[in-house]
């Protein structure tokens, strides 16, 4: 059954909104499937693609959906979303479930609720993303658990974690700090109360040499100098010699040494010398 067939027929489920008691009222007006009609229901899916199966399969193990959902509540996110990326993984579960395993549906869906779950917990719970690899994403949902139970971890801790879960310690102490860390606006709005004691991260940044007048006046009237400068050199260098300048150091599109030789009718090299040259020649100019 294709991705497509699933969420087309899908928008006729139930759908978590903000009355959540009426959702979980209707969620559980369905009953808990038998082995056989389980059984049932999985072979016309899997050899007919048969749709109004798949859906009963679907609504018959939301209310899994919704236990598996409550105990992620712990990250501070809203329930009915939970329950709904939960659902979108029974689906998925649903999809390639085989009756022929010998394993009822609703313990081979619990890998791909949770994995729903965990994908929506770690793109939501910070804005800054605090795992990104599958090792990290192990060890978040592993170490949170640890520290509800533990606090702050002491030395030994670390180490009794980090081998339980076949990491390094400086990989546990790293994902500590992590969950401990706080999301912070880069340059929130002053306090109109107290606007000299709102610190942000912006604050400790360097500022550009731009940002002082003095300085930006300074710069500016450096480089108009040496501009005037370099023109006047110029000026005293002969017109080959100075065209060669302009051509392979002044412009956008350089010319090789080749390209030089052809339009004067002399040789690389020749060219090459009277660039060295006239650079010398410049610099003492300048000086």
């Amino acid at each position: 059954m294709s991705n497509a067939l699933v969420a087309t027929h899908a928008m006729t489920l139930p759908v978590p909104s903000d009355s959540l008691g009426s959702y979980l009222r209707e969620v559980y007006r369905y009953p808990v499937l038998s082995a056989e009609r389980e059984t049932e229901l999985a072979m016309r899916l899997r050899d007919s693609g048969d749709l109004e199966a798949a859906r009963e399969l679907v609504l018959s193990h939301l209310r899994f959906v919704v236990k598996i959902a409550r105990g992620y509540g712990g990250y501070g996110l809203p329930l009915a979303d939970l329950i709904q990326e939960g659902g979108i993984g029974l689906m998925k579960a649903v999809k390639r479930f085989n009756p022929e395993f010998g394993v009822r549906l609703v313990s081979f869906a619990v890998h791909w609720i949770k994995a729903e779950i965990h994908e929506y917990v770690l793109r939501n719970w910070r804005i800054v993303k605090v795992a990104t690899t599958k090792a990290q994403r192990k060890l978040f949902f592993n170490l949170r658990k640890s520290k509800k139970r533990l606090g702050w971890f002491s030395r030994e801790e670390v180490e009794s974690v980090a081998q339980d879960l076949g990491v390094s310690p400086e990989t546990v102490l790293e994902m500590e700090s992590r969950l401990n860390g706080q999301d912070m606006s880069f340059d929130p709005a002053g306090s109109s109360d107290d606007d000299e004691n709102t610190w942000t991260p912006s604050s400790y940044l360097a500022a550009p040499h731009t940002a002082d007048p003095a300085q930006a006046l300074e710069q500016s009237d450096w480089e108009q100098q040496s501009n005037g400068n370099l023109y006047a050199a110029l000026q005293q260098l002969d017109e080959r010699t100075r065209i060669i300048l302009e051509q392979r150091w002044l412009t956008d599109q350089k010319a090789t040494l080749h390209e030089l030789a052809d339009r004067f009718g002399i040789s690389a090299e020749r060219i090459r010398q009277l660039e060295k040259n006239a650079i010398g020649k410049l610099k003492q100019l300048m000086a």
